[in-house]
């Protein structure tokens, strides 16, 4: 791995679920797998908050390829597999993995503005 700054508290958050107050609740998973072209860091995460109802409504994964949007040329780009789900219908956006500790950042970061927003409206 690249930079494995804040690998070993990613992975001990693995099968964590935090509850957010409100029946918000968020689940960690992450575990090492093998460095592929696809996942050049060698760590398998999805982070995500759940509405009351166990719906996702923000994540953060490297399960799938990004799909970009037909206006864009396929041909010979590799699809970024990291990447974030903004909203429960978003099929999700590229996301820059630097470390697993900017990915905690990140992650939490984008959690409490969503949070917020949901408690402001």
């Amino acid at each position: 791995m690249r930079n494995p700054l804040g690998l070993e508290t990613l992975l001990d958050l693995h099968e964590s679920i935090i509850d957010q107050g409100g029946g918000y609740w968020i689940r960690i998973e992450a575990w090492r797998v093998q460095v592929t072209d696809d996942i050049p860091h060698g760590i398998r995460y999805a982070l995500t908050l759940h509405e009351p109802y166990g719906t996702r409504i923000l994540g953060y994964d490297n399960a799938h390829a990004v799909k970009l949007p037909k206006k864009f040329k396929y041909a010979g780009r590799r699809l970024p597999f990291d990447h974030k789900h903004r909203h429960a219908s978003d099929k999700g956006v590229p996301y820059g993995f630097e470390s697993a500790y900017q990915l905690l950042e990140d992650f939490f970061s984008d959690v409490d503005r969503v949070l917020q927003e949901i408690r402001q409206s």
